[in-house]
């Protein structure tokens, strides 16, 4: 039987962000280079700062295009935004937290969706208890829209790392009037950089933000934790569905 859903919940992959060692930041450029295919042009950007006044610029991330569809190449790449840590050594460091938290050379961050409507797909998120980091920014340079969400990992264990992005492309004009009426925080220089500095506040204050509140987790998961995955019905979604609506009303 098939099944509609609104269009803003048709995703597409859009890009995923990929933690690596300093050890390996280099060697991996080198590799998507020779081994990947990635051609001058397919190299997206280079961004750098300068920690230490006087000691140079640093690469803070790059992202590398694999490959793109024939009918709507700017809708249809596949792109990886690499990141390390490139503050100095004594320098708190979240990406350096989140990989060696995890004992790892390398680590998926984040996978961003893309989809046709954010702002709705946002709304629907928030009335089921989804948690965000920021508010819908805007990114000039790429034409795009996107927010990022909290991680995913259990009540009182250590964060996961791992979280989502959900963006929008060429939003329309229409879009961007609604955001400004919505007197939203923006931030307009590099979203990258928005992004950073909040994943940083959240590990150097201890309190990084889930994805869903831990109350609600415990709730979803009293309701069909015990269950086999195929007894997880229809019933059984609309109820746990209607929980967290309910919860996120409790909390408005």
């Amino acid at each position: 039987m098939t099944t509609t859903k609104p269009a803003f919940l048709n995703f597409r992959v859009d890009h995923m962000t990929l933690l690596l060692q300093p050890a390996l930041y280099n060697v991996a450029y080198v590799l998507f280079k020779t081994v990947l295919g990635v051609g001058p042009d397919e190299l997206l950007y280079d961004k750098r700062k300068e920690w230490v006044p006087g000691e140079g610029e640093q690469s803070m991330t790059y992202a590398v295009r694999l490959g793109h569809g024939a009918d709507d190449p700017k809708l249809t790449n596949t792109i990886i935004a690499v990141v390390q840590p490139s503050e100095p050594a004594g320098q708190p460091s979240h990406v350096r937290t989140m990989l060696d938290s995890h004992e790892a050379a390398a680590h998926w961050q984040h996978i961003a969706l893309r989809t046709p409507d954010l702002l709705a797909f946002h709304q629907h998120a928030l009335e089921r208890g989804v948690n965000f980091i920021t508010p819908i920014l805007k990114d000039d340079d790429e034409n795009l829209i996107q927010v990022f969400s909290g991680e995913w990992f259990f009540p009182g264990t250590k964060p996961s790392g791992v979280f989502f992005e959900f963006l929008q492309r060429d939003p329309s004009d229409q879009t961007v009037a609604r955001l400004n009426d919505q007197n939203r925080k923006w931030f307009r220089d590099e979203t990258f950089l928005g992004l950073y500095v909040e994943k940083e506040r959240e590990y150097q204050s201890g309190a990084v933000r889930p994805f869903i509140d831990d109350a609600l987790f415990k709730q979803l998961h009293e309701r069909v934790g015990g269950k086999k995955i195929w007894e997880i019905d229809d019933a059984a979604l609309a109820s746990a569905e209607a929980l967290m609506m309910e919860y996120a009303k409790s909390q408005r």
